[in-house]
């Protein structure tokens, strides 16, 4: 079956509605999707029929959506719907495709200098912004917490950006607002009280108003200075990215019209939680024509997000901008839920006053069962009632041992509640009765024991760099890590001879004593010999407070994780995968803080997690445990987009939901900011969350809650439940949990848990990281080289240091980058001078001056002025002006999705040569530039990047030019100081060689081919897995023939 019969199969399964949305594929469509009725199928066909019906391309169609999570599962339907064109398909998040537009543009956005701001650097600028009010400043405090608005402040910010409000249009409202209070219903006694009559102001409610909206007002007026702030500090948030965009496209119109030339097609996802900046991104991108080619999707009564900056608004603002021309389709068969899902669902959502139907003539939204396979059934939801929350858990847990016991795959149940708490304690109780689970939370890395361990560590060698020997009561605590493996008694009896020589001529620090204790000779062959854990202890420890003032802090870190048997001990854990997750996220962090701030020192780092503790500033990481063919734990927000046969609704207390206090966030807003009938209420919305984890259930749905709390406290149910209640009639059951059952899980919680299944585990994971991998040529010489090193460095990305070679190179790379890209933007087409070439590598240098000691960072840039100054002399002449520079490049080739960045493409007439710039020995590289031949039947890695990028590009967009070589462009000249560009050129058995090779990896990855590794004895990673006998995380090795 080709890709057009799979298509028009897919197409055929489409309903009347589902096809005009697909069908209309000129001009600006509307469809509002109810939950389960195949919003992503009509995404993925309304591309498959804008590729086979017209003559675009899928580069020219954009689509955009919400999460990262978003992106994956629309390209996975989209593959099943146009096969291998479906990553060519541009499909991004917001901040990703903006992202990407700066990268095309640095020359227009002139951001290089900047940095993302961390959560500390922006609480140290608010403090700033603070300390710079005023003595009659509103937010001005004095008697009690001076930052009290900090995080008032951030929020406020952080929303300005994301709907692009400027301080004149708060206060335009503001002021508009506060003109219309006296004539408010809510500021006028509406009976006669006391000394009040009917009619008159009730003047406290007015100032304590007014007040409000001048503490706003002030705030807001506050914004640019915070601005100006982070601007003196080179750094900007997530948010600045889609406004600096927004405002080239607004300044530039010849950036605007590139991109708008570009899609032809615009596609959002999830446009009821879009904000106003990324609102404002689609418009602009759309205006270019009279009836854009634009089709957004949404429904008003699953928007959640909304304390995300997004608002129902824009289906409105839609809907009265293209009302003319718009093509506007209501989906509302269901093809998930039976009819009482669905019912109990609409009684409940019916209650939210802020819907699209009260707002647009004529929109039914009501959802009929449409899946003839279970819209007979009658199943309707049940109420069950435990005692206490405890005993709730339990019931589920036997309920989903039942139904696993009736052969019911794990994947089909839901567990669904508000608050990821709940789940953590649920997650227990199946952890006891070995039932399968996946959940998905955020993890505060700092909170974690083994990052503490490492910060500790971290902590210890700064203050015995500092001060030698003042670390003694941190060292006792380090010597009890798990890597050392040193017996605690062993560790006493020196803490013991410490102190029993503290006050004697024999006084003795504990680093002295464990030095001297390691390297004592034995004084008769009865004196036990030392152990050699501890001997090894004292040796790493002193060796890394030498490295302290020696190397740079990524180093210093990366070494640490290695001598200190850090990595090993992950290796061998049976939490190797999370463990690996957790230090490769501490090391980013680390490399982000010393590229922030170049000149940090240990200490200083050791100061920042310090102050990240006491302001509360987490490290997120999300964690997975499982698959998603467990039974699923999930919070009502990560619900969403999910389905289940089987559905427990839990924790549904009055408290967890509409009565959960919850503190004050930011400054209230005047209902004139939004219409009057966006500005919602906290209680639709939590009423919107529960509709939407109500209608995840597409055959069984019980809902439960507790009448007492765990300490014996009354509970009322949710007022959400009564609500449905008052019109449905649900069968209620009061569950009593016998004390016998309530022991056997107490006894379980005391007993050894069974050994993890270390090997599905892993499995579960690899795929996970499988679903978004594409093929590049590092990943594939990398594989070819050893499956090993694959595993290690492109699967578990084992942490890895900026080295001074790498970022010479970088700094080298970026220099050339921009010496033709200032050619290409000067009107003469002139190359700039020497003095501005060498001035580029000079500023990355500085810029990236962390990855360098002193030393390695002077002799570098030393180096640089020596090569790079003969390099430009000799070819400024020569250049080819006719390139196309830095181009990221994807495609797909045998199915295979393949990327690429190409430093360079030169063009003469319709050939192509692609240059890729090398730093290093150029005659070393040699070897690397051969085909396959006997000796090296596989070929050089040089050689198959050639050819790699020849495949590449051989289907890349509309071109009529053809790649007939590659040439690798030495900076570094050779021993006779000659300047080496060696150049491969491309014959079709290659293409088929390389092709084999991309085809044949492709299939051994996604089958976890890369356990066993090439076996040669000067191979890193395969020496790696031998030294440290990890045979619990991989096969052993094949013996070498």
């Amino acid at each position: 079956m080709n890709q057009r019969e799979k298509f028009e199969l897919e197409y055929r399964k489409l309903n009347s509605q589902q096809k005009l949305a697909v069908d209309t594929i000129d001009g600006p469509v509307m469809v509002i999707a109810g939950p389960g009725t195949g919003k992503t199928q009509i995404l993925s066909a309304r591309i498959g029929k804008i590729l086979l019906e017209t003559d675009t391309r899928p580069e020219n169609i954009l689509c955009l959506t919400y999460t990262d999570a978003g992106v994956v599962a629309m390209r996975k339907r989209l593959v099943e719907f146009i096969g291998p064109d479906a990553y060519k398909v541009n499909i991004y998040t917001f901040h990703a495709f903006c992202n990407d537009i700066i990268q095309e543009n640095l020359s227009l956005f002139e951001k290089n200098q900047m940095d993302p701001v961390s959560e500390l650097e922006r609480i140290r600028y608010l403090r700033e912004l603070i300390d710079s009010f005023p003595k009659n400043h509103p937010l001005k405090r004095y008697r009690s917490d001076a930052y009290f608005e900090i995080k008032n402040l951030r929020s406020l910010f952080s929303n300005m950006k994301r709907e692009g409000w400027t301080p004149a249009f708060i206060n335009e409202k503001i002021d508009n607002y506060l003109a219309s209070l006296d004539t408010r219903d809510k500021f006028i006694y509406q009976v006669s009280r006391g000394n009040n009559k009917k009619g008159d102001p009730k003047v406290n409610d007015l100032n304590a108003e007014r007040e409000r909206m001048e503490k706003l007002r002030a705030a807001a007026n506050e914004f640019d200075h915070f601005q100006l702030i982070m601007r003196k500090h080179n750094r900007y948030d997530f948010d600045d990215m889609i406004n600096w965009v927004i405002q080239s496209f607004e300044k530039d119109e010849n950036l605007l019209r590139k991109y708008q030339e570009k899609y032809l097609y615009t596609l959002v996802d999830e446009y009821q939680d879009t904000s106003g900046t990324q609102n404002r991104l689609v418009q602009l991108l759309i205006n270019y024509w009279e009836r854009p080619n634009v089709f957004v999707v949404g429904d008003d009564d699953q928007s959640i997000f909304r304390f995300q900056g997004a608002s129902v608004v824009n289906m409105q603002s839609f809907d009265d901008t293209y009302s003319e021309d718009l093509m506007k389709v209501v989906l509302t068969n269901n093809y998930r839920s039976t009819q009482p899902v669905l019912d109990i669902s609409k009684t409940l959502i019916n209650r939210n006053t802020e819907r699209l139907i009260y707002r647009m003539d004529g929109l039914d939204k009501d959802l009929i069962a449409a899946n003839s396979s279970i819209n007979h059934l009658d199943h309707w939801p049940k109420i069950r009632i435990s005692e206490t929350p405890r005993q709730e858990m339990i019931d589920i847990t036997t309920k989903v041992l039942s139904l696993l016991e009736q052969n019911i795959p794990p994947g089909e149940i839901g567990i669904i509640y508000k608050e990821n708490k709940y789940g953590q304690e649920l997650m227990q109780y199946f952890k006891l009765k070995n039932i399968p689970y996946y959940s998905k939370r955020s993890i505060n890395i700092l909170e974690i024991p083994i990052a503490k361990k490492i910060i500790l560590l971290l902590d210890y060698l700064a203050t015995e760099h500092e001060i030698s020997y003042s670390g003694d009561e941190m060292l006792f605590e380090i010597l009890h890590f798990d890597w050392f493996h040193i017996p605690a008694i062993e560790i006493a009896q020196l803490s013991i001879e410490v102190a029993n020589r503290q006050f004697s001529e024999k006084k003795v620090s504990f680093r002295r004593l464990l030095y001297e204790k390691s390297n004592e000779p034995a004084r008769d062959l009865f004196t036990p010999a030392v152990n050699p854990n501890l001997k090894k202890a004292s040796a790493i420890i002193e060796a890394l407070i030498a490295e302290v003032p020696n190397t740079t802090l990524q180093l210093l870190m990366e070494s640490m994780i290695r001598k200190a048997g850090i990595l090993n001990f992950v290796m061998e854990s049976p939490e190797k995968l999370w463990l690996l997750q957790v230090l490769g996220a501490l090391f980013d962090y680390v490399q982000e803080e010393t590229h922030r701030n170049p000149s940090m020192t240990l200490a200083d780092l050791v100061k920042v997690f310090d102050m990240m503790e006491d302001e509360e500033i987490p490290l997120p990481l999300t964690q997975v445990n499982g698959s998603a063919d467990a039974v699923n734990l999930l919070t009502a927000h990560g619900a969403k987009g999910l389905e289940f046969k089987h559905v427990f609704f839990a924790g549904c207390n009055s408290h967890i939901w509409e009565k959960k206090r919850v503190p004050p966030n930011g400054y209230k807003f005047p209902d004139t900011i939004f219409p009057a009938s966006s500005n919602q209420s906290s209680e639709e919305e939590l009423r919107r969350l529960f509709y939407v984890a109500l209608t995840r259930a597409q055959l069984h749905l019980t809902i439960s809650y507790s009448r007492f709390g765990n300490d014996g406290k009354d509970l009322e149910p949710s007022m959400f439940i009564a609500e449905i209640e008052d019109v449905h009639t649900l069968e209620k059951e009061t569950v009593s949990i016998s004390e016998d059952l309530q022991a056997e899980f107490q006894v379980l919680q005391w007993e050894t848990e069974q050994a993890p299944e270390i090997e599905r585990k892993e499995e579960e994971f690899i795929n996970r990281l499988l679903e978004s991998f594409e093929m590049n040529v590092t990943a594939l010489n990398n594989y070819l080289r050893c499956p090993l090193e694959f595993y290690f460095k492109n699967l578990l990305r084992i942490p890895s240091p900026k080295n001074e070679a790498t970022e010479f190179g970088s700094a080298v790379h970026f220099a050339l980058e921009n010496l033709f890209r200032q050619m290409q933007n000067d009107n003469r087409q002139q190359f700039p001078s020497l003095e501005s070439f060498i001035g580029q590598f000079e500023w990355y240098m500085k810029r990236h001056r962390e990855s360098f000691t002193k030393d390695q960072f002077d002799r570098r840039m030393e180096y640089g002025h020596i090569i790079l100054t003969p390099y430009y002399e000799k070819y400024i002449p020569t250049w080819n002006k006719i390139v196309a520079i830095e181009r990221n490049v994807r495609n797909v080739y045998n199915g295979i999705p393949l990327k690429g960045k190409l430093d360079k493409m030169e063009f003469d007439g319709k050939k192509v040569n692609v240059v890729d710039y090398k730093t290093g020995d150029p005659e070393k590289a040699l070897g690397k530039l051969a085909p396959p031949s006997e000796k090296d039947p596989k070929g050089g890695d040089y050689w198959r990047q050639a050819v790699f990028y020849k495949i590449l590009l051989d289907n890349y967009g509309h071109r009529s030019w053809i790649v007939e070589s590659t040439e690798f462009d030495f900076i570094e000249p050779d021993k006779r100081k000659i300047y080496r560009k060696p150049k491969v050129n491309i014959l079709p058995e290659h293409i088929s060689a390389v092709g084999d090779q991309i085809t044949d990896t492709w299939e051994k990855i996604h089958q976890h081919d890369f356990y066993t590794g090439c076996g040669k004895k000067e191979c890193h990673w395969c020496n790696f897995v031998k030294t440290n006998n990890m045979a619990i995380a991989l096969h052993e090795l094949e013996d070498e023939a």
